[in-house]
């Protein structure tokens, strides 16, 4: 990747067209903005200037996109796996040929440094490879015998399904999504969300060039109220795949009820980060600062709750204050910017009303909550610590989704379990101990779908991923995808040998 003036002149061509032309739709492998269409515009975050007028969807456009997914859906279900495996592994080429690209537009797009956004293209590239290469397999099932009956089963696509992405790493989250919904042979309509739409316009002209047929991937822009509604709603759409917000869960529930809809949700978390007073101090502190301050502390799988052990705390909170003093927070483009702007001034907005919100509940501010206004008019925070904070404060109970830790101590092993089930979430825990034995009995007893032991977020993609409680509904990765995105079958076959019940003879 380029310096900072490298990078924000290359930036700049990319975004050019996006200024020039409205953002539309993708239907039926075809870009389109239709006749007097409303718009909205874009906003990029490190200074709050537009990036574009985006294309504000109706329900007629939906229904365009999903009747689309509809009629393409036959014939992308009964082509042979090899040949969809073929067609993913030609699109996963063409993303990353386009790396560059795909870094700079959605580094500029939701805020997000470009250190992390560089490998955005790889990894959505190796989320199709991983999905392309299942994909013949994507119908197989289990033999199952009986004494006098054999049973198998076998698996087909359910259909058009939905794909509803956030705006923190919009692009990643849409492979993850997408690549395994294609793999099982389902048709898709892709809304993303409006304050970052640009990446996925850019996957949508991918997967034109890589030759996916028309119908079988489309997307359509605008506003969950409207657009996202009317697609939940839809009775040609089968199954919805979303990640968001709880309350966001909660609204598609109802709207999809009518309909029977399958749904898949990865929402929010609260999520513990426990360090015991054995674990490896450096290595802890090291995980602790990245998964709260990487990615701007938008990402729903960051620890944003640290409880410390008492015997270490004064030390790690010591140490944890200077690292986060020294964070650099800049503009998104700056290969040296570990911190950028939060996505949207009105998140803003609400990120920094935590901070009033801890000092009234009695914790510490003892870094950062203030606006960086040496920055310009960006929506910029400096990195914030709460300390002296405990389990009952809002701060240590709801999403702030930013770059704020809040810091609470615990003495005993059960204390710390017990603080950690406390909440309504249950998507993520992060253990550092140098207990096996504790490892293991944490593990076991924290109320979460992942748990990391001595580890930041590791990714494996053919292990599960989702959360428990208000933090989701179902798994992703390997065959738990396809499990979604696919009917199971059973098929019984007699030996002909057992006794048929005999009645009225």
């Amino acid at each position: 990747m380029a310096d900072f003036e490298g990078n924000k002149s290359a930036a700049s061509g990319y975004l050019r067209r996006f200024l020039d032309q409205v953002t539309g739709h993708y239907l039926s492998g075809e870009m389109r903005v239709p006749p007097g269409a409303e718009t909205f515009s874009n906003v990029a975050p490190s200074d709050n200037s537009s990036l574009g007028q985006v294309v504000a969807g109706t329900a007629a456009d939906v229904n365009a996109a999903c009747e689309a997914a509809r009629d393409a859906f036959p014939a992308w279900r009964d082509m042979p796996g090899n040949e969809r495996k073929k067609l993913l592994h030609h699109f996963a080429d063409l993303v990353v040929e386009r790396a560059e690209e795909i870094a700079l537009v959605e580094s500029m797009d939701c805020g997000q440094p470009i250190r992390f956004m560089q490998q955005a293209a790889q990894r959505g590239a190796a989320n199709f490879r991983f999905f392309a290469d299942k994909a013949p397999e994507a119908r197989n099932g289990l033999a199952l015998h009986q004494e006098q009956h054999t049973n198998y089963t076998i698996r087909s696509p359910l259909g058009p399904v939905a794909v509803i992405t956030p705006w923190n790493t919009p692009f990643m989250l849409a492979t993850w999504k997408i690549a395994p919904a294609l793999a099982a042979g389902c048709t898709v309509v892709h809304k993303p969300a409006e304050l970052s739409p640009l990446s996925a316009m850019l996957l949508a002209e991918i997967s034109h060039a890589a030759g996916i047929p028309a119908g079988v991937w489309n997307t359509v822009n605008g506003f969950g109220e409207v657009a996202g509604k009317a697609l939940t709603e839809h009775p040609a759409i089968k199954a919805v795949a979303l990640v968001g917000e709880s309350a966001t869960g909660s609204h598609i529930m109802r709207q999809g009820a009518d309909t029977l809809k399958r749904v898949h949700f990865e929402l929010g978390g609260k999520n513990p980060v426990i360090v015991f007073d054995d674990a490896h101090f450096e290595r802890a502190l090291d995980a602790v600062v990245f998964m709260i301050y990487s990615l701007n502390g938008q990402r729903c799988t960051s620890s944003s709750r640290l409880l410390v052990q008492s015997g270490i705390r004064d030390r790690f909170l010591a140490a944890l204050e200077q690292r986060v003093k020294a964070l650099r927070v800049g503009h998104p483009l700056d290969p040296a910017t570990e911190v950028g702007p939060l996505v949207h001034s009105g998140h803003f907005e609400k990120v920094m009303s935590y901070m009033d919100i801890a000092r009234r509940d009695g914790a510490t501010v003892a870094v950062g909550g203030t606006r960086r206004q040496d920055l310009g008019p960006g929506n910029f925070v400096s990195p914030t610590l709460f300390t002296q904070a405990d389990n009952s404060m809002r701060v240590a109970r709801e999403e702030i989704f930013g770059p704020v830790l809040t810091a609470i101590s615990f003495a005993t092993e059960e204390e710390a379990l017990h603080m950690a089930n406390d909440t309504e979430y249950g998507l993520s825990a992060y253990i550092w101990t140098g207990d096996t034995g504790r490892a293991l009995r944490m593990a076991n007893q924290v109320e979460a779908g992942m748990i990391w032991v001595n580890s930041e977020n590791n990714r494996n993609l053919p292990s599960p991923f989702g959360g428990a409680k208000m933090s989701g509904i179902g798994r992703d990765g390997g065959d738990y995808s396809f499990d979604f995105y696919m009917e199971t079958k059973n098929v019984c076959i007699a030996h002909d040998t057992h006794k048929v019940p005999v009645l009225g003879r």
